[in-house]
């Protein structure tokens, strides 16, 4: 019963953040959205911040679940696989645009809370380690050029950002197909080993 409690009291997190904002974000309520009683979200978090976290967390590893089923569909092709992350984050964009919400509140509560910005270089690490991996495979299978993995991992995730963010923000600035083909296009001169030639 407690990991569902506790889920339920996040999913309810993530919908007062996208409606209302960090600031304006309270634990009543959370705990209304949530339907729980103040005592009972207290019992699971003793501030905002820990909800912040909590939420971060669980937003990440949905993604990071959505992504790896991606992956295992497009198999062992290191081109797939890297199409295939980047097209489910551009999907989480447009679908699921409470998430972006999520990681935008907590960039801009993290400018002044040290264990904010430690769980957020976590997450990045664990992205960026997740890239060079697939990156290195794409480089060993000789699908990619030469590049130093975890430095094309940070130029991939910061394209992944940017587009996802103005999809989120923007959804009319052109559809999830046409951002997958501008990044897809965007990787290829950067990484393909064809372009390097």
């Amino acid at each position: 019963m407690a990991p569902l409690r506790r889920e339920q009291i996040v999913r309810a997190t993530i919908r007062c953040l996208a409606r209302e904002g960090y600031t304006r974000l309270t634990m009543k309520k959370v705990a209304r959205e949530a339907g729980v009683s103040q005592g009972i979200l207290h019992y699971y978090f003793a501030d905002k911040r820990a909800m912040l976290v909590a939420t971060l967390t669980a937003v990440s590893r949905d993604l990071d679940r959505r992504v790896a089923a991606a992956q295992s569909r497009a198999r062992r092709d290191p081109t797939a696989r890297l199409r295939a992350l980047v097209r489910t984050c551009l999907e989480v964009a447009v679908r699921r645009p409470e998430f972006w919400v999520v990681f935008l509140e907590f960039w801009g509560e993290m400018a002044h809370d040290r264990r904010l910005r430690t769980v957020n270089a976590e997450v990045y690490a664990r992205t960026r380690k997740l890239l060079a991996r697939l990156i290195a495979d794409g480089v060993r299978a000789g699908r990619f050029r030469a590049v130093e993995p975890e430095r094309a991992a940070a130029v991939v995730l910061g394209l992944v950002d940017g587009v996802s963010l103005q999809l989120t923000f923007d959804p009319r600035a052109f559809s999830v197909a046409e951002a997958a083909r501008l990044c897809d296009e965007a990787l290829g001169r950067y990484l393909d080993e064809e372009a390097s030639r």
